[in-house]
C-alpha cells in the first residue's frame, strides 16, 4: 500500500510537467511529423496542401544541395569538436598546475563562454572585416599577407573561419570539464610513476587519460550534437554563403521553410535533423551507461 501510495504520488508530482512537455514539444512535433508528408506552403491561407506521402524525403535525400549541407555540417562538427578536445585538455592540463595567477586565468576561462553566441558572431565578423579587420592588420604588420582579404567573403576559407570563432567560444567548456575530472586524480599516483622514472608523456597516457577519459566522452557527445545543429552563428557570420559554402542543415532548414516558404519539405529536413540527432544522443547515452559500468 505504501509503494502504491508512493507510485501515485510520484506520478500526481509529474503530471504538471508532462503536460507542459507534451504541449510544448509533443504537439508541434506531430504537426511538424504531418507538414512533412504534405506539400504546405507558408503563403497557403490554411497551410495545409495535397498529400504525398514521403516525396519530400525522397526529394531530400536525392537533393545534391541537401546532401552538400550534410557534408558542411559534419565538417563544421568535426573538425571544431576536434580541434575543442584538443585545446580543452591542453588548457586543462594548464590551469591545474600550481603557479601564480592561476586563479585569474580560470576564472577569465568563463568569458568566451558566457558570450552570447550572437555577440561572439558579430565580435568575429568584426575581427575578419576585409577592410578594418583587426586579423588582416595583424598579418600584414607581420608581413604574413601582402594585402587585406575578406575571410568571410572567399568560399575556400569562409566555413574555416567560422569554425575559428565557434572554437573560441566552445572550448572553455571541454577545459572546464576536463579540469574537474583532473582534480579527482591523487597526486600520489604521479609522484609514484614520477619515482618510478615515468617521463612527462607516459604520466599523461597512463594516469592523465584514463582519469579524464569519461567526463571527456560526455563532453565529445554533447558538443558533437550541439555541432550539428549549429545555426546562429552561421546566420550571423555569413548566412550560408558564399556560393553556399557554409550552408549547414540547420540554416538549409530554415531557408526551405521560411525563405523559400515551403513548410512540407522544410519539415521533412528538419525531422531527418531530428533523427541524426537522435543517432547521436543514443550515443551518448550508450556512452555514459558503458563508463557507468566500467
Amino acid at each position: 500500500m505504501i509503494s502504491y501510495r508512493k507510485t501515485v504520488t510520484a506520478w500526481l508530482l509529474l503530471t504538471p510537467m508532462i503536460v507542459i512537455i507534451l504541449g510544448v514539444s509533443g504537439y508541434p512535433l506531430i504537426k511538424t511529423v504531418y507538414y512533412s508528408l504534405t506539400g504546405a506552403k507558408l503563403i497557403a491561407p490554411d497551410l495545409t496542401d495535397a498529400w504525398i506521402g514521403f516525396g519530400n524525403y525522397i526529394r531530400a535525400l536525392s537533393s545534391s544541395n541537401f546532401r552538400e549541407a550534410i557534408w558542411h555540417t559534419t565538417y563544421f562538427a568535426v573538425i571544431s569538436v576536434g580541434v575543442e578536445m584538443i585545446i580543452g585538455v591542453m588548457v586543462a592540463l594548464l590551469l591545474n598546475e600550481v603557479f601564480v595567477g592561476r586563479t585569474l586565468l580560470r576564472a577569465m576561462l568563463i568569458l568566451p563562454l558566457a558570450l552570447p553566441t550572437v555577440v561572439n558572431a558579430m565580435m568575429w565578423r568584426l575581427i575578419y572585416n576585409p577592410d578594418f579587420g583587426a586579423l588582416n592588420a595583424l598579418l600584414v604588420q607581420l608581413g604574413m599577407l601582402d594585402a587585406y582579404r575578406s575571410w568571410l567573403g572567399d568560399p575556400a576559407t569562409a566555413l574555416d573561419m567560422v569554425i575559428v570563432a565557434d572554437v573560441w567560444k566552445n572550448f572553455p567548456l571541454v577545459a572546464l570539464i576536463a579540469l574537474a575530472a583532473l582534480q579527482t586524480v591523487p597526486k600520489d599516483l604521479y609522484e609514484a610513476a614520477t619515482l618510478d622514472g615515468a617521463g612527462m608523456w607516459n604520466r599523461f597516457w597512463r594516469i592523465t587519460l584514463p582519469a579524464i577519459l569519461g567526463p571527456l566522452s560526455v563532453a565529445l557527445v554533447l558538443r558533437t550534437i550541439e555541432a550539428f545543429k549549429v545555426f546562429d552563428i552561421i546566420y550571423v557570420m555569413t548566412r550560408g554563403g558564399p556560393a553556399s559554402s557554409t550552408k549547414t542543415v540547420s540554416f538549409y532548414v530554415y531557408q526551405e521553410a521560411f525563405a523559400y516558404m515551403r513548410v512540407g519539405s522544410g519539415a521533412s529536413y528538419a525531422l531527418i535533423v531530428v533523427l541524426i540527432s537522435a543517432c547521436l544522443i543514443a550515443g551518448y547515452m550508450y556512452l555514459i551507461r558503458k563508463h557507468g559500468e566500467a
